[in-house]
């Protein structure tokens, strides 16, 4: 215990670090050797380690950060708000920022989705959309064959429609760990431990083109991405209750970006079809994209909507799924009935997480940070352009801020460097030596920057990028 004495050494909480710490997503065997930074403050868009070492966060720490660190405005937020209460649960109670924090969010959303419910993280926002979207086509009112309205608690099974309990998601997807995310997620180093836990679902090929089928070429192939969209949404019309998507871009995937279009044609289909639209927004939302939702981008109202990461400005772990007055009259009943959402967690519309949203809220308006998004965005595309002839880059992906470099061993065939190498990670190392975080995915090098992060910065991060690039490939010329 370190309560009344002085705060361990550097060197101490190595030790510490490396006997008690297990690390998501993380190869501990080979992080135990590499005397990753321990962060002990930030200042602005940097993270700082207990030595003293300055590094220019550049993935955003891990996606969510919006305005930097140690924001004064978000900061006097939550102080404020501790001087009320820290928490207090919304079973069956409510609190102040909560509300207000709901009505900001559904007068900011896409039209339609007007209620408002809280989870802890981005995973578990999604799960819950799952739960909801299963729910609802199990108790939404139907009609008898001669057209009278039937409610479903009571109604003798053969007189309601077919029951609803597919998924249809991506290939390659990504929508969290829980196991009910996992089984709409698609990337098998993640997910093929779990199969035999996860319930079906029906994946559609991603409509992106980078690593395609040898007989197709790229407009083959995105003809055939939405051939199959649509037969795979037909063919499953009657059992399928929902298709996830993450909207434009496809963030643990590798930062797989979608042509425009996509995703209003898969609102087409589903609207056609009576298939819910669940639009995972956790990564792509809160200005990632250029829009504070990614959605707007194509006109699209989803029917379900999740947000996580940015909602808070990256300050506390707060979540929400957003749903349709439709939706939310499926679960309106007496008690007796059952129709309640069985679902919630201990810190489910946390009161400091609230008013460090509403905070980051108002500064996304006051700081003009989506005008700032698509500024560097083109910043950021023009300093990459030198990236598109160097011989280990297959290709550069980007959508907004959100940018996947992919590293591969032949430019030509777009045959990928060997598990071993740890190209992106490579990368990583390289970056860190510079003064810069990075985390790749695989060998796609990820560069985040947060959507408020100013024009001089983000130039930082881009020079270190393509130097630590040029670095870490070097040695594969011969």
């Amino acid at each position: 215990m370190t309560g009344g004495r002085d705060r361990p050494t550097p060197a101490t909480l190595r030790e510490w670090d490396d006997e008690f710490v297990w690390h998501p997503f993380t190869p501990m065997l080979a992080y135990r050797g590499e005397a990753a930074p321990i962060i002990a403050a930030a200042d602005g868009f940097f993270l700082i380690d207990g030595e003293g070492n300055r590094y220019l966060d550049g993935i955003s720490s891990l996606w969510c950060n919006v305005h930097g660190h140690r924001v004064p405005a978000i900061d006097r937020a939550v102080r404020e708000q501790l001087d009320r209460v820290a928490h207090t649960t919304l079973l069956g109670l409510s609190s102040v920022p909560s509300i207000e924090l709901a009505r900001e969010l559904v007068l900011r959303a896409p039209r339609g989705l007007n209620k408002v419910f809280y989870s802890d993280s981005g995973a578990t926002a999604v799960e819950v959309a799952l739960k909801i979207a299963y729910q609802y086509h199990a108790q939404k009112t139907t009609l008898s064959p001669t057209g009278d309205v039937l409610k479903t608690a009571g109604v003798n099974p053969a007189a309601r429609s077919a029951r609803r309990d597919l998924f249809l998601c991506l290939g390659s997807a990504y929508h969290g760990d829980t196991i009910g995310t996992v089984s709409v997620g698609g990337i098998p180093l993640f997910h093929s431990a779990y199969r035999d836990l996860l319930f079906k679902t029906v994946q559609v090929p991603s409509p992106v083109t980078f690593r395609r089928p040898p007989a197709f070429t790229p407009g083959g192939y995105l003809d055939h991405c939405y051939a199959e969209l649509e037969r795979l949404i037909v063919e499953h019309r009657e059992r399928a209750a929902a298709f996830i998507i993450e909207p434009l871009v496809q963030g643990a995937a590798g930062i797989l970006v979608h042509p425009a279009g996509y995703l209003k044609r898969v609102r087409e289909l589903t609207r056609a079809h009576g298939i819910l639209l669940i639009a995972d927004e956790v990564a792509v939302g809160f200005g990632r994209t250029g829009t504070l939702f990614a959605c707007e981008q194509e006109q699209v109202c989803p029917d379900l909507l999740c947000v996580a990461k940015g909602l808070t400005g990256g300050y506390l772990p707060l979540a929400a799924t957003l749903a349709t007055d439709e939706i939310y009259a499926a679960f309106l009943a007496e008690p007796s009935e059952g129709k309640t959402f069985f679902h919630g967690h201990t810190y489910t519309g946390n009161p400091l997480g609230c008013a460090a949203a509403l905070a980051s809220l108002r500064l996304l308006e006051e700081r003009r940070v989506l005008e700032n998004v698509r500024t560097v965005s083109r910043q950021i595309a023009t300093r990459l352009e030198v990236l598109r002839d160097w011989p280990f880059v297959g290709e550069v992906r980007q959508k907004g801020v959100m940018v996947g470099i992919e590293l591969v061993r032949d430019r030509a065939t777009s045959e990928p460097f060997p598990p071993a190498s740890r190209m992106g990670h490579q990368v990583t190392l390289a970056a860190r030596n510079r003064g810069v975080i990075l985390r790749p995915l695989g060998d796609v090098v990820v560069l985040m920057p947060a959507p408020a992060m100013p024009a001089e910065l983000v130039d930082r991060l881009c020079d270190v990028a393509i130097e630590s690039i040029h670095e870490a490939t070097a040695k594969a010329k011969g």
